[in-house]
């Protein structure tokens, strides 16, 4: 158990019967009244935020999340499989599981399977991924009135952001949390 006046941005934490993560927390003493803790929590497994006041006694249980390196597979219609690399056990996932979050991942690459109480909820790909162009317009010099920039689509099918001197067949490295170009390899 954790009070509320231990919070720390990061933390994990049972609460309704659904597991939240601090994103943000405020003490509050106010001139008048007693003092309070203002966070925002954000659910986990739905992904949905919510504020709420805490009494600086209050206690929540801390909530234990397990992360696992799993190599990703394959996807084979609606499934996407992977492997524990430990134990070499196999299992698959249904898009509705998995969301977007595959979409800068190639076969064969590892991720990291984030789960509570047995439960995978979230699965986190690497920060940074190399993937070669498949498809892009061709940039023409002097073209720079749109922030000179175009869409280009990589090999996971993703479609990126570039400058305009990125060409098809070039690598590139993108950060996966925001999607966005970081540099050409």
């Amino acid at each position: 158990m954790i009070s509320a006046g231990d919070f720390r941005n990061g933390m994990t934490i049972e609460y309704d019967n659904n597991i939240y993560q601090i994103i943000e927390f405020q003490h509050v003493k106010p001139g008048k009244g007693a003092a309070f803790v203002r966070t925002k929590l954000k659910n986990i497994k739905s992904g949905g935020v919510v504020e709420k006041t805490f009494r600086p006694t209050e206690k929540c249980p801390q909530a234990h999340i397990e992360k696992k390196d799993m190599q990703y597979l394959y996807a084979d219609g609606d499934s996407f499989n992977f492997m524990d690399v430990e134990t070499y056990d196999q299992f698959a996932l249904t898009a509705d599981q998995i969301g977007d979050s595959l979409k800068f991942v190639k076969e064969n690459e590892m991720v990291k399977m984030l789960s509570h109480n047995g439960e995978i909820f979230a699965i986190e790909p690497p920060m940074f991924v190399e993937l070669q162009i498949t498809d892009t317009e061709p940039g023409f010099k002097g073209d720079t009135a749109t922030g000179a920039n175009k869409p280009a689509t990589v090999e996971t099918g993703a479609t990126v952001n570039v400058p305009l001197f990125v060409e098809t067949g070039d690598v590139i490295s993108i950060d996966t949390r925001t999607g966005e170009y970081l540099k050409r390899i």
